[in-house]
C-alpha cells in the first residue's frame, strides 16, 4: 500500500516516487486504451491518472453506465497488466474541461439545488454514484490486489468553495463506499486555494505549470514532514473556440521535469495524453466571458491527440529513465493514418423538415431549459406564434445559453453568440426589431448548447433560453422541441429546399486499420457523425479545423452525416491523414478584451 514514511512515498514499505501521467479513458477509444497506457509505461512512467465522469455514468438518475468507453474497471485492469499503479479522481466535480465539470446535467433540474457544499440533497446524489462507482473500482484497490494506490477527495476545491463539513462528508462517503485508498486532495499554489481546498489530516499536493522549486514549498506551511507532489503539472493547455491553439517548447517541459527529478518530488503530468471531447462533451470557462472548449482535447501533451509521439515524450522519457536506471526498450509503433479524399455528400435534408423524426416537442407556457425536459446535450427549439395587432416592438431574448438563430415566419433573421457578449452569466441575451403584426407572426429560437461552464462560480449554466419579451409583454405559451441529436438514424433526406440549419449525408470506404482526420474547410458550423458516432463540434471560427476519426468508428463501407447550422456550398467533404488544430485566429473570442 501506498504510505508516507519519514517524508516519502512508500509502496509496501519500500521507497517510491511517483511518476504519473493523466489519461482520462473516457477521452480515448477504448481500441487504444493498451496502447495509449504502454506508451505511458514505455517512457518511464510508473502511474496512470485519470478522472471520472459522472455525467456520462448516470445519464440519467439512478441508471449507470458502465460501458464500452466507460467501463474504467477493464481500463485499470488493463493499465495494471502493462505495470502501472493508478491515481483515480472520482469528483463528484472534476472541472476537466468536460461538460458541467463532470456534474450530470440532470442536477440542474432541481431549481433550488446546490453544488459542491454540504447540502444534503445534493450529497444523496454523490452518494448513489460513489455506491454504483465503488462495485466497479474497490476490487482494484491496491490492498485488494489491484493497483489503485490513491485516491482524491473533490477537486481543487478551494478554488471554489471553503465549505469544510462539505469535504468531510465527500471523504466520508467515499469510506462508506468501500473507496478507502490513500486519500488527497489538490488545489492551486494561492493561499486561498489551499486553505478552502485542504483538510487538516488528508495529504496535500499542489497544480501549477512552472517554478516547481519555488511553488512545491509553500506545502510546508499546510503539512510538515511529507513528500513534496504537484498533482497537475501543466505541460500545455486547452483551446478555444475563436482562439488560439496552445502549444509548448518541449525545452520547457523539459526543464520542470529536472526540477522535479532534482528535488526527488513527486509528479502527474496533466496532459499524459489529452485525447478527445467527442460527442458534445467539451465544457466551457465563463469569467470574463463565456469561453467554449473546442473537441480536441490535445493540450500539446507528449502523445498527441491521436497517440502519435512528440519531442516533448522523448524529451521527458529520456530524463525519466535515466533517474531510475531503466533501459530503452522499443518503442510501440507510431499509429496509422489514412488518406480518403473528397467524399461526396449525395444527400440532404432540413431540421426543420425533421423535427417530428428526431425531435420531441411538449407544450409549455414558459420557455423552460433542457434540463427540465431531461435533455443533457444538443439543440433545443422554441416556437410560438404572436397574435393580434402589434405596433413594431423590440423582441429581448433572454438567458441565451449559448448560441441562438431568430427566425420569423422561418426566415432567419439573427443570429447570436454568447461569446460575442460582454455581459456576464445568466444576463446573456439579444434582442430584435419586429415589424408590426396583424394577423399572426411565427417565432422560432434554435438554441446551440456549447458545453455547460466547467470552473468557477457560474457553474449553474443551465441551457436554452430564459424569458422572451415583446415590448414590455412577457410572451408565454411555447412549444419545444428536444433535439439531443442522439437518434440521426431517423433523418428522412430528399426533403425540397436548402434552408439551414441541415443535415448532409455522404459514404466512403476505408481501411480498417488506421486513423484519419475529417477537414471542415468550407463548412461554418454543427456537428459530424460517421457510422452514428459523434465526433464532435466544429466551427469556422477555429482554431481547430479537422476532427479526429479514429479507425475502431470505421468500416470498410462507411456513412458520414454532417449537421451544419449556418451554410456552405459543400458538395463533398475531405477525409485527410493531415491533423489541423491551428488555424489561424482571426478574432478574438471575447471582442472587448485586449
Amino acid at each position: 500500500m501506498l504510505t508516507i514514511q519519514n517524508g516519502q512515498f512508500c509502496v509496501d514499505g519500500k521507497p517510491f516516487s511517483i511518476y504519473s501521467g493523466a489519461m482520462h479513458y473516457f477521452r480515448i477509444p477504448r481500441a487504444y486504451w493498451e496502447d495509449r497506457l504502454q506508451k505511458l509505461k514505455a517512457a518511464g512512467f510508473n502511474t496512470v491518472e485519470t478522472y471520472v465522469c459522472w455525467n456520462l455514468h448516470e445519464p440519467r438518475p439512478g441508471e449507470f453506465d458502465f460501458s464500452g468507453m466507460l467501463d474504467i474497471a477493464a481500463y485499470l485492469r488493463i493499465a495494471q497488466k502493462v505495470g502501472l499503479y493508478a491515481i483515480v479522481r472520482p469528483g463528484p466535480y472534476i472541472c476537466a474541461e468536460w461538460d458541467f465539470g463532470g456534474f450530470p446535467a440532470w442536477l440542474l433540474k432541481d431549481k433550488n439545488m446546490r453544488l459542491r457544499c454540504n447540502y444534503e440533497p445534493y450529497l444523496a446524489c454523490v452518494r448513489r454514484y460513489y455506491n454504483a462507482l465503488g462495485e466497479q473500482i474497490n476490487g482494484l484497490l491496491e490492498k485488494n490486489g489491484g493497483n489503485i494506490i490513491a485516491m482524491q477527495v473533490e477537486n481543487e476545491y478551494g478554488g471554489y468553495g471553503n465549505d469544510k463539513q462539505y469535504l468531510q462528508a465527500i471523504r466520508k462517503i467515499m469510506g462508506e463506499a468501500g473507496m478507502d485508498s490513500f486519500l488527497f486532495t489538490s488545489d492551486g499554489d494561492c493561499n486561498w486555494m489551499l486553505s478552502g481546498g485542504g483538510l487538516p489530516d488528508v495529504f496535500k499536493v499542489m497544480n501549477f505549470g512552472s517554478r516547481a522549486k519555488t511553488l512545491l514549498k509553500k506545502l510546508d506551511n499546510y503539512q510538515t514532514d511529507m513528500p513534496y507532489m504537484c498533482g497537475e503539472f501543466w505541460d500545455g493547455w486547452f483551446d478555444h473556440w475563436g482562439g488560439e491553439h496552445h502549444t509548448r517548447p518541449s525545452v520547457q517541459i523539459e526543464k520542470e521535469i529536472k526540477d522535479f527529478l532534482d528535488m526527488d518530488a513527486s509528479f502527474n503530468m496533466y496532459m499524459f495524453h489529452g485525447g478527445t471531447n467527442f460527442g458534445f462533451t467539451a465544457g466551457a470557462n465563463c469569467g470574463g466571458c463565456f469561453e467554449p472548449t473546442v473537441t480536441s482535447y490535445d493540450y500539446s501533451a507528449p502523445l498527441t491527440e491521436w497517440g502519435a509521439y512528440t519531442p516533448t515524450y522523448h524529451a521527458v522519457r529520456k530524463l525519466l529513465l535515466e533517474k531510475q536506471g531503466l533501459e530503452a526498450g522499443v518503442l510501440p509503433p507510431e499509429p496509422k493514418l489514412q488518406y480518403i479524399g473528397s467524399v461526396q455528400l449525395t444527400q440532404s435534408a432540413g431540421l426543420f423538415d425533421n423535427l417530428e423524426n428526431i425531435g420531441t416537442t411538449q407544450y409549455s407556457p414558459t420557455p423552460e431549459s433542457m434540463e427540465q425536459f431531461d435533455q443533457n446535450f444538443g439543440y433545443i427549439l422554441y416556437a410560438t406564434t404572436i397574435k393580434g395587432k402589434y405596433e413594431a416592438l423590440t423582441l429581448s431574448v433572454e438567458g441565451v445559453h449559448d448560441n441562438a438563430y431568430l427566425f420569423v415566419d422561418g426566415e432567419l433573421k439573427k443570429t447570436y453568440y454568447r461569446h460575442e457578449n460582454p455581459k456576464m452569466a445568466n444576463n446573456d441575451g439579444f434582442t430584435y426589431r419586429l415589424g408590426s403584426i396583424k394577423g399572426e407572426k411565427k417565432i422560432e429560437i434554435l438554441v446551440d448548447a456549447m458545453g455547460r461552464v466547467n470552473y468557477g462560480k457560474y457553474l449553474y449554466d443551465r441551457k436554452g433560453i430564459a424569458r422572451v419579451m415583446l415590448g414590455n409583454q412577457v410572451v408565454f405559451d411555447w412549444q419545444i422541441t428536444t433535439l439531443p441529436l442522439d437518434n440521426i438514424d431517423k433523418v428522412q433526406y430528399g426533403t425540397a429546399g436548402d434552408k439551414f440549419p441541415r443535415f448532409y449525408k455522404g459514404t466512403f470506404k476505408a481501411a480498417a486499420d488506421a486513423d484519419c482526420f475529417v477537414d471542415m474547410t468550407g463548412f461554418q458550423k454543427g456537428c459530424v457523425f460517421v457510422n452514428g458516432f459523434n465526433l464532435g463540434r466544429y466551427w469556422a471560427a477555429g482554431p481547430q479545423v479537422t476532427l479526429y476519426l479514429p479507425q475502431d468508428v470505421l468500416k470498410e463501407e462507411n456513412e458520414i452525416v454532417i449537421f451544419e447550422q449556418e451554410s456552405t456550398d459543400r458538395k463533398t467533404v475531405e477525409i485527410t491523414d493531415k491533423p489541423n488544430l491551428a488555424k489561424p485566429k482571426k478574432r478574438k473570442l471575447c471582442f472587448w478584451k485586449k
